[in-house]
């Protein structure tokens, strides 16, 4: 239970006090009216005693009485029988002291932390102590007890009386008729000789003082000193000493005594529809009937306190807002019925309050106390002679526990359900009589006895009612002795309830003991126990009751020494619903809202829901709308677990409450929690839409909001940027750039304000979620903003007047401040059943400036279902409730981790995504292209400044540069201006010229800086550099399908700047994405190997000896793509030192033709470049050489052919690059430690050159094509760079392997020894053999035949080299082994030479054959090493093949 204002002790004490009647004179009355009081009410603040007062017990012992209070009435006659339920007028008074009982605006509350709960609720219940006492003071007097009938009887006359012991008189005879006539069955008294106080009222301001005297004195001597009293009142004017302040103890008691005599006063309660508020107001519930016509607000609530809010409309709140509610009253205090106007006691000074108290004072101890203890003593003595007992109760108790002989009855004596009624002298009734006088003096030990005695008898007669009693009041005195004997008997409280309230239907008696019991309970801190007796207590025939004990039996499961924070909420919620149905609403709504706390954020999302519904009605019929729409919104918001007719009915209340709170005040337009926005997921894209298609032109993909976000991506746009940036920018990135952001969301980096275009459209993508099963429907959706112009810089504080914002323009529907930006509305946004829905809503700046994007502007309406379309028109009125609102888009930053201190706490960065600042425009650029998947592709790249502002210095920059090229000023060819001239085209530069004979070439000179833009960056040539706005130009690009097959993902960038310098924006890009899907075509292998034939032998270069060049192709297409052949239409090759000089293919075909899975093998000679070219300058030149197998020459060093070739050599050489730089660093890492390691380096060096070839073949093929029933020409080239002879290269990248793993390893291991390359080593010479192929001699005449054979021995190397030559017969190598070979050598058989540089040296040498044959004359062996390396041994030199000779006999 809640705190007291009162300790246990002194509630018990007070609830049973000593009941004194009053009798006035007219005249006397008169005399207190002055004071707007009657005496009684005069009497009332002083009936509690200051001092200690005195008894003696029947053995004489003192018995000290402490702080008693009497209770002083007047003497109110009437005929009702005892009744065992409350009159309908004490119940509206009990009703209408808890109503205007409210708690206080700042009244203390408890905060309680039980577990991880933290509660907050008032500490105390004034409403219950309140109703408490007021309902102990209305208790009707019954026959079975004597502790509220009256002791004495105070008869008061005025010293003013001509005779007033006359009056005295009558008043007395009054009295006797009243208590003995047997006329009344109310006031009811205690004993028959009830004691008489005669008191004379003397009016000091009116009346003669001596004379009052006198008549006192009279009095003395009539009644004797002990009984009357000279009351003097009244000493002060009303006239004079009005400023004096005297205090007014009286107001305090008179609200509750008004309250008990507003029998006529019936419209107390509140009322709805004229129904009565508490079910228990009316007559016939007395009878335990329900009320048929209720509340029709609480009817819904009525059936189970945890129940729903049936769907009918006609139950909801529509029909609130209708009904007539006279709430004022609630708050009404009724004023006084004996006089409302002026104070309280205006006549009386201090003096005259002393006088009251000690005319209080006085009569307890002198007449009240002494009448109690003279009658204690006669009844002990009466019930020790009738029982023929020992002198004294205290002797006898023993005996009686014993028992006795059931007392003699009469027979007609009356029965009742409660067991039989004692007449009034029966000794049972004399023992109780003895023990209520006790308990009335304090004595309550003696008080125990006699109530224990009594009960014995009672419960041996049967007499149920009268044991109850007697039972309660035994365990209210074992509590109240001092120094507690014996312990408290529950038990005799538990069943003196159960028997009041079972067995004598009882309620009012049985209410009162559980009061008593509880209160006792909890202050021996028996939470739980009284918190279950209280629980019992509640029932259906009274809400009021039911409704504060259960409150109170919440506040004991709070206050348990383990608080039981579950149990306080849901008795609380009960509690609410009691207080509910007895219309007392404000202790409903703070029960409910008190048991929130509990149910708030832990799952209880049913419970949870309930509560706010039901605050929510509770607030609305409150008049407190506020509220409501807070308590509507929480059940809207969670994930509620509603059905969907629930949920329906819920929006329904909202928004009805909602339109309700708005009223006309539309201005500001208020929250709305329905849908919900996921900001972090809200989106902000800049510039315009991307356009359509125009025919086969297509736009820039560029961003688009339909683009998921990919970190990876935007790294790589990011880093494209900055190498077009650092171009522009003579190759430096400035230190405050920043990548062009134009689509921002939750993974972007928000930091900084982003920067938007004047005139270019701002779209804001929010991701709404409908929380609910119901649909909503949403109208007239926009954006709402804050813009400050120029000039304002945004840290000063935007709310002041700089600001414009579109707020009341919204607000109320008018759609104006377009001049600064324009807002787009959508009209209608629906959304289905718990739907997650994107909306873009868009802005057009027209200024430049700060722009805070600030939320979102909606009208809010349920969506008519199918039902309300079929019902009646005024129904869908009800449910087309549309509701103005806004919600705000607050975006959290991301956690900032920077700093020790950020990563201590809890810190979040800005998220400006939502606050663009406006610049001024920049240009714009679409880039449509007809791009299809090809080999070599010519395409046309339209660029268009749609911006208001001319646009310069563009450039691209793209993730695969050797996909496309749009040519240099120098080698581009004329081309047609549109692309539908040029359908028919090769997008080769071609020359008319059949194949020669001889295949004869064609040369020309070029170097890499001629095909500008090999870097990464490259500037587009647009006339002029700038392209005014409006203005569009379109430029042939070149594309060449990848050489790997599979879809390629290609970015571009374009960059591009504005004339205008000095702009917060200092560039602009633009975003293009192809995808190109690339088939197979051709796989080329190439090899190279040296030519056999003598330098000397060479037709046309005297130089140095050629190199057979060997080209393997196949076509490898899998005819996907509808490609019937490919032709190969010419070979060329580029290179600094060699060229291709011609075909050497035996077979004239003009063309070479290849259909799937064929394989073509082509034969070139290639010879190195012409010396007079090679000077210094020539270094970098290129040579490009053009052997045409078809009927057209293809200049391969005009723009497609030669781009794609620099291009694609670039990309490879970066690769090679990136390995051979790694290969030198890990070499030169190793250098120190081994000496021999130079010698190698130098060796591999000689060796390289020696082999080095550096010869990039490009081979150029038609394919013929089939697409919908027509023949296409697809053109394309693939390129093989040839490095070293005798290495094969291929056209097809290979496919990189899975690195195996490699082991760690601790310990660095020793460097491995230099291998030398032998086979590079072993092609350090060249030779050849020279002789006649035949030979005829005549053996008859000589047998000898002698052959001279020159041996050429070139020098491959640029370094000087020894050779030593061995003449063998027999050759080594096994093919060779079958031929006849006994021929011999003559003449000197070994040679040591040195060759220097690129030397050819011829040696003769003569063959000695001795008989006709087939000789292979290749046997002699080269032995060669570089001159330098003296250590090193001769490698052996690889020898040509075969040379065989015929000799034959002449």
């Amino acid at each position: 239970m809640a705190q007291c204002v009162q300790s246990v002790q002194e509630f018990v004490q007070d609830s049973f006090v000593p009941m004194v009647a009053v009798l006035c004179s007219e005249e006397a009355e008169r005399v207190t009216r002055k004071n707007n009081l009657n005496f009684a009410e005069l009497l009332r603040p002083f009936c509690r005693l200051t001092s200690e007062g005195h008894i003696r017990d029947p053995n004489n012992q003192t018995q000290v009485v402490k702080n008693l209070r009497i209770c002083v009435n007047n003497v109110a006659t009437s005929l009702n029988t005892a009744s065992t339920a409350l009159s309908p007028a004490q119940r509206r008074m009990l009703n209408q002291v808890v109503l205007s009982c409210q708690p206080q605006e700042g009244a203390s509350t408890n905060v309680i932390t039980a577990g991880d709960y933290d509660l907050n609720f008032s500490a105390t219940t004034p409403w219950f102590e309140t109703y408490r006492e007021n309902f102990l003071q209305s208790m009707p007097a019954s026959d079975h007890e004597f502790l509220n009938h009256y002791l004495a009887c105070l008869l008061v006359v005025s010293s003013t009386e001509a005779v007033p012991v006359e009056q005295f008189l009558k008043l007395s005879q009054e009295q006797h008729r009243v208590q003995h006539s047997g006329e009344y069955t109310n006031p009811k008294w205690f004993i028959p000789n009830t004691l008489k106080y005669y008191v004379l009222l003397h009016d000091m301001s009116e009346g003669d003082e001596q004379r009052a005297e006198t008549v006192y004195e009279d009095m003395k001597q009539r009644y004797g000193s002990q009984g009357c009293y000279l009351l003097k009142i009244n000493s002060r004017t009303l006239s004079a000493e009005v400023d004096e302040q005297i205090p007014d103890p009286w107001s305090q008691y008179l609200h509750r005594s008004n309250l008990h005599n507003q029998d006529t006063l019936e419209d107390v309660a509140p009322t709805v529809n004229s129904v009565a508020y508490e079910n228990n107001i009316s007559t016939a519930e007395v009878d335990s009937h329900h009320s048929t016509d209720k509340d029709e607000v609480s009817n819904n609530l009525e059936s189970h306190p945890l129940q729903l809010d049936s769907v009918n409309t006609s139950e909801s709140l529509y029909t609130l807002g209708a009904v007539n509610t006279d709430l004022k009253k609630d708050a009404r205090v009724p004023e006084s019925l004996s006089g409302g106007a002026g104070s309280h006691g205006a006549c009386l000074t201090l003096n005259d309050h002393d006088h009251i108290r000690q005319f209080i004072q006085e009569f307890t101890f002198r007449g009240l106390l002494p009448h109690i203890e003279k009658n204690i003593r006669q009844l002990n003595d009466q019930l020790v002679s009738r029982k023929g007992l020992s002198r004294s109760l205290f002797t006898a108790t023993k005996k009686w526990f014993g028992g006795g002989k059931v007392p003699e009855k009469s027979v007609s004596e009356p029965k009742s359900t409660c067991g039989l009624l004692y007449p009034p002298e029966a000794p049972e009734l004399q023992i109780r009589k003895m023990a209520d006088l006790c308990f009335l003096v304090q004595h309550y030990e003696l008080a125990y006895s006699c109530y224990h005695t009594a009960k014995k008898d009672f419960l041996s007669d049967q007499a149920m009612l009268y044991a109850a009693g007697a039972l309660e009041m035994a365990a209210v005195s074992a509590f109240l002795q001092a120094g507690a004997p014996r312990p408290y008997p529950a038990h005799y409280m538990d069943t003196a309830i159960q028997t009041y309230r079972d067995v004598c239907k009882n309620m009012v008696l049985a209410e009162r003991c559980a009061l008593l019991s509880a209160e006792i309970l909890k202050s021996q801190g028996k939470y739980s126990e009284a918190a279950t007796l209280l629980i019992k207590m509640t029932s259906e025939d009274s809400d009021l009751r039911s409704a504060l004990l259960l409150e109170q039996a919440a506040h004991c499961f709070i206050n348990m020494r383990n608080p039981m924070v579950r149990k306080f909420a849901f008795h609380m919620i009960l509690a609410g619903h009691r207080f509910s149905k007895a219309g007392q609403r404000r202790h409903a709504l703070r029960c409910y809202c008190q048991a929130m706390q509990v149910y708030k954020e832990r799952g209880w999302s049913l419970a949870e829901d309930h509560i706010n519904f039901t605050i929510g009605r509770q607030s609305f019929t409150l008049r407190q709308p506020e509220n409501a729409v807070v308590a509507f919104r929480q059940i809207l918001t969670n994930d509620s677990r509603q059905t969907a007719t629930q949920q329906g009915a819920f929006l329904r209340e909202y928004l009805f409450v909602y339109k309700s709170v708005i009223g006309g005040n539309e201005v500001s337009l208020p929250q709305l929690p329905l849908p919900c926005i996921y900001s972090s997921a809200t989106r902000v894209y800049f510039g315009h839409d991307r356009r359509l298609a125009e025919g086969e032109k297509q736009a820039a993909t560029h961003v688009s909001l339909d683009q998921e976000y990919d970190q990876d991506l935007a790294a790589m746009w990011c880093h494209l940027e900055e190498q077009l940036v650092a171009a522009s920018n003579r190759g430096i990135v400035p230190a405050n750039f920043q990548p062009t952001q134009c689509c921002l969301n939750s993974q972007t980096d928000n930091l900084r304000y982003p920067l938007a275009v004047v005139e270019e459209p701002i779209i804001v993508e929010l991701m709404f979620k409908n929380p609910l099963k119901v649909s909503l429907s949403l109208s007239n959706l926009s954006l709402l903003w804050r813009f400050t112009d120029d000039g304002v810089s945004p840290s000063e504080n935007i709310t002041e007047e700089l600001a414009i914002t579109n707020e009341e323009t919204l607000a109320l529907g008018i759609t104006q401040k377009d001049d600064i930006v324009n807002t787009e509305v959508i009209q209608e946004f629906q959304m289905g059943p718990e739907e997650t829905k994107m909306a873009r809503l868009r802005l057009l700046p027209h200024r430049t400036g700060q722009l805070n994007i600030v939320g979102v502007v909606y009208n809010l309406a349920t969506a008519l279902s199918g039902e309300t379309g079929s019902s009646t028109e005024g129904q869908q009125t009800l449910d087309l409730i549309v509701v103005r609102g806004r919600q705000d888009l607050k975006i959290q930053g991301p956690r900032l981790n920077q700093t020790k201190e950020e990563k201590m706490m809890v810190r979040h960065g800005p998220d400006h995504r939502l606050d663009p600042i406006i610049t001024p425009p920049m240009p714009l650029m679409e880039f449509p292209t007809a791009l299809l998947c090809g080999e070599i592709r010519k395409a046309y790249v339209e660029f268009c400044n749609v911006s208001s502002v001319a646009l310069c210095g563009l450039r691209v920059v793209s993730t695969h540069p050797d996909f496309f090229t749009f040519g240099s000023q120098a080698t581009t060819p004329l081309t047609p201006l549109t692309p539908t001239s040029a359908e028919n085209c090769s997008a080769y530069k071609t020359m008319v010229m059949p194949p020669h004979p001889y295949y004869e070439v064609s040369e020309m000179l070029h170097s890499a800086e001629e095909f500008s833009q090999l870097s990464g960056v490259m500037e587009i040539p647009i006339d002029g550099n700038t392209l005014q706005p409006g203005e569009s130009t379109q430029l042939p690009l070149w594309l060449r399908g990848p050489d790997q097959e599979g879809v390629h993902e290609i970015n571009f960038l374009f960059y591009y700047e504005s004339t205008e310098k000095g702009n917060k924006i200092s560039h602009r890009v633009l975003r293009h994405t192809v995808f190109i899907c690339a088939s197979r075509s051709l796989s080329v292998q190439a090899s190279a190997c040296r030519s056999s034939v003598p330098p000397h032998h060479s037709l046309d270069d005297k130089s140095s000896g050629g190199t057979l060049v060997f080209i393997d192709v196949e076509n490898i297409n899998t005819s996907e793509a509808g490609v019937r052949e490919f032709h190969i239409v010419q070979v060329s090759s580029s290179s600094q030192h060699w060229r291709l000089h011609k075909c050497i293919n035996p077979a004239k075909d003009k063309d070479c033709k290849l259909t799937s899975r064929e394989r073509a093998k082509l034969c070139f000679r290639a010879t190195r470049c012409k010396p007079i070219q090679a000077t210094s300058d020539a270094v970098e030149k290129y040579t490009f050489a053009d052997l045409n197998l078809g009927n057209e020459r293809i200049i391969s060093s005009s723009t497609p052919c030669g781009d794609f070739f620099f291009r694609g050599c670039r990309t490879s050489e970066s690769q090679r690059g990136n390995v051979a730089s790694s290969r030198t660093l890990s070499s030169s890492k190793s250098q120190g430690s081994n000496p021999t390691e130079h010698t190698a380096s130098d060796i591999d060096n000689i060796v390289k050159k020696c082999n080095e070839l550096d010869l990039n073949i490009i081979v150029i093929w038609k394919a013929y094509v089939v697409e919908d029933n027509k023949q296409l020409i697809l053109e394309g080239q693939l390129h093989v760079a040839l490095q070293t002879i005798g290495k094969e290269a291929s056209s097809l990248t290979p496919r990189e392997e899975a690195q195996e793993m490699v082991l760690l390893k601790f310990k660095s291991e020793l460097p491995p020894p230099v291998v030398l390359p032998s086979a590079e080593l072993s092609q350090l010479i060249k030779t050849n053999l020279h002789y006649p192929e035949t030979y005829t001699h005549p053996f008859v005449q000589d047998s000898l035949c002698v052959v001279p054979v020159t041996l050429t021995l070139s020098n491959c190397s640029l370094a000087q080299v020894d050779v030593i030559i061995e003449l063998r017969h027999k050759s080594t190598s096994p093919e060779c082994l079958e031929i006849h070979s006994s021929f011999t050598w003559v003449g000197q058989t070994q040679y040591k030479l040195q060759l220097k540089p690129r030397e050819v040296l011829c040696l003769t040498l003569r063959a000695c054959f001795l008989q006709a044959g087939v000789y292979n004359l290749n046997t002699p062996r080269v032995l060669a090493k570089p001159a330098q390396q003296g250590a090193m041994c001769e490698t052996s030199q690889q020898t040509a093949s075969p040379a065989l000779i015929i000799i034959n006999n002449a």
